[in-house]
């Protein structure tokens, strides 16, 4: 068996080969790499797209200290709701908050233009807006059964549209989602004057989104504490 040799230019020829193979292939681990990024990046979801069932799911917040957290935080911001007469409920085990305005405290009858009154009622809601990405708001626009299901689809369409152009002229509506729900949603049986009055309504849910469930993860949930 016989040796080649290699002379020292040759050598450092080799070495420099093989520097320029080994950036080529890091080059292409990279190709292969990038478009599955970006791929999963476009996968991210957008709750515009999503059903109000949903978007009322998610994010789900699977770790029990973190979700502790913000039941603990969206229960103390529920009781301050309540003690400004705000209707609240929570759901979704205390983590969702649901703020209920009945539709004649922001319409007049048969009426899209949102009231004065309907604009006091909601400017108070906007700071839960102030820190992107802390909330997912959702509006949520109920009628009676007057008239047929084209109308109230629409009339409900019209109002909850109306809402959200007066928040976009107020605040970020970036993660705002309005949902028209017509008649199909009734608290009670549209049966009397007082249950029809019920059962018009607007629905605000305060889901926790990315920035809080960041901030409960880290023990500390601040609103006023702004993602970098």
């Amino acid at each position: 068996m016989s040796l080649t040799w290699i002379s020292p230019k040759d050598y450092l020829q080799l070495i420099k080969n093989m520097k320029k193979i080994h950036i080529l292939i890091l080059v292409l681990v990279a190709c292969m790499v990038m478009p599955t990024q970006l791929q999963a990046r476009k996968k991210k979801v957008d709750i515009y797209d999503l059903s109000l069932d949903d978007n009322l799911e998610t994010p789900e917040i699977s770790n029990a200290k973190h979700s502790q957290r913000i039941q603990d935080y969206q229960y103390d911001v529920a009781v301050s709701l309540k003690k400004q007469n705000y209707d609240v409920e929570l759901m979704r085990d205390n983590e969702v908050i649901v703020i209920t305005l009945p539709a004649g405290q922001l319409f007049a009858p048969n009426d899209t233009v949102l009231t004065s009154l309907g604009m006091v009622s909601l400017k108070p809601l906007l700071k839960f807006l102030a820190n992107p990405g802390f909330y997912k708001m959702l509006l949520v626009m109920h009628s009676d059964n007057t008239g047929s299901k084209h109308y109230t689809e629409a009339l409900t369409r019209a109002r909850v549209n109306a809402v959200f152009d007066w928040i976009d002229e107020n605040a970020s509506v970036d993660f705002v989602v309005p949902y028209a729900l017509g008649d199909t949603d009734p608290l009670n049986d549209n049966n009397s004057m007082e249950n029809r009055k019920h059962n018009r309504r607007l629905e605000i849910y305060l889901v926790p989104e990315e920035v809080m469930v960041n901030q409960a993860k880290k023990g500390k949930i601040n609103i006023k504490l702004i993602q970098k």
